[in-house]
């Protein structure tokens, strides 16, 4: 182990590191845009058909034949899920 940390001290010019499960790891998040609803709209469109549905257990033809009034809802949704990075409960 002492090896490896010697190694990968080196390999990444990280000095005086005591303890490898202290040292923070520092992640850059990107600051992405919501999704828009021309995207949704594009998404909904690649909907393959004939296929069974997901764990919502609704099949890509509703979501599909029900028009702009659900791209309207599932576009409300994608953006509530961004915002608040969870998965909403019912």
């Amino acid at each position: 182990m002492v090896r490896w940390r010697k190694h990968f001290t080196q390999l990444l010019n990280i000095n005086a590191i005591n303890d490898v499960r202290q040292t923070e790891i520092h992640t850059a998040e990107t600051n992405l845009p919501q999704q828009s609803a021309l995207e949704v709209d594009l998404a909904i469109e690649k909907l393959k058909g004939h296929k069974s549905p997901g764990n919502d257990q609704i099949p890509p033809e509703f979501i599909k034949a029900r028009g702009i009034k659900i791209r309207y809802y599932v576009h409300k949704l994608t953006v509530s899920i961004w915002n608040k990075e969870e998965f909403p409960e019912k």
